[in-house]
């Protein structure tokens, strides 16, 4: 199947429209083209799986207090069953976060969520796709446009630890191969975006461990489904060795960008990123949507998200 239409080719034809009809486009400024930031904060800064859930509502108060555009919400972290089905408490808790959200000027830009396709067990796959199908139901009930999505991973390193330790690599499930991996990944991708459309929620699928850890990975999946309903999420952090050309590879169909920070040393290891750089990629495929914030330091949130969040700034002018 042909690929979609990349982001820098549909945006440069649009703007070409719109000079054509006397609009003024968006011009490069002195010294190279910008790209604006629309500062998101993911709740994720705030909590990373270890201690006690810090509540979403405080996440969006905060991010107020910083005059972020938007907030990024951590499935995991809100306070319903995650694989569970929604009941009448979950959806009134859902409508309450979107109420938070409203009265502190925010937008929901993002359900970060976790799932794998990648298993020979159809049972297994069918969960997983059900489950992230009441996830872009919960999206679509916060009035977010779009939802973070995995490949998942072979499940042969147990521990997350050990998998970072070897640096996201893991051997193959045994009888198996990386073409079963990627054929069980598409398909069940394929079954989600019938209600990604529907209720009008973009697949952002990204550049996570497992089948998406490196570009060539992310974009072979994004390259054999053509759908407007599926694009690419880059994640700063999670290409370890020499980022900034896979970065850029991405960057075309990025659709949304979640950019990590490492303050008092990172969780599992710590990257010095340069997001003047970053920032320079994502002009040049006039990238104009949401830069999520996750601090994965160490040092308190308190002091370590404001510290990032002025370091974005600064660094995308």
């Amino acid at each position: 199947m042909k690929p979609v239409l990349s982001r820098r080719s549909f945006l440069a034809a649009a703007t070409t429209a719109a000079a054509v009809a006397g609009s003024t486009p968006v011009a490069a400024a002195a010294g190279g083209p910008k790209c604006r930031l629309n500062l998101a904060i993911a709740s994720y800064s705030y909590w990373h799986f270890r201690d006690q859930k810090v509540p979403i509502e405080a996440v969006m108060d905060k991010a107020a207090a910083m005059d972020a555009d938007a907030v990024d919400i951590l499935h995991r972290q809100m306070e319903i069953e995650e694989k569970a089905p929604l009941d009448a408490a979950g959806w009134a808790y859902l409508r309450k976060l979107k109420r938070h959200a409203l009265l502190n000027g925010l937008e929901i830009c993002c359900l970060s969520t976790h799932q794998t396709f990648v298993s020979p067990n159809p049972e297994v796959v069918t969960k997983n796709i059900d489950h992230t199908q009441k996830c872009i139901e919960i999206a679509y009930e916060l009035g977010c446009p779009c939802i973070r999505i995995n490949t998942g991973r072979w499940g042969t390193t147990k521990d997350f630890d050990e998998l970072m330790a070897h640096r996201g690599i893991e051997p193959i499930l045994p009888g198996h191969t990386e073409e079963d991996g990627f054929r069980w990944c598409v398909d069940g991708i394929e079954r989600c975006l019938p209600k990604a459309e529907q209720c009008g929620v973009v697949l952002a699928l990204e550049n996570h461990w497992g089948l998406a850890r490196t570009p060539e990975g992310l974009l072979r999946i994004l390259e054999s489904i053509a759908s407007p309903w599926l694009g690419a999420l880059m994640d700063t952090g999670n290409f370890l060795e020499e980022p900034y050309e896979k970065l850029r590879a991405i960057a075309s169909r990025t659709v949304y960008v979640q950019a990590k920070t490492y303050p008092g040393g990172g969780e599992w290891y710590t990257l010095d990123l340069d997001y003047r750089r970053i920032a320079r990629i994502l002009a040049d495929v006039d990238y104009r949507g949401y830069v999520g914030l996750e601090m994965e330091g160490k040092e308190d949130p308190e002091t370590a998200v404001p510290k990032s969040v002025a370091m974005l700034r600064e660094a995308f002018g």
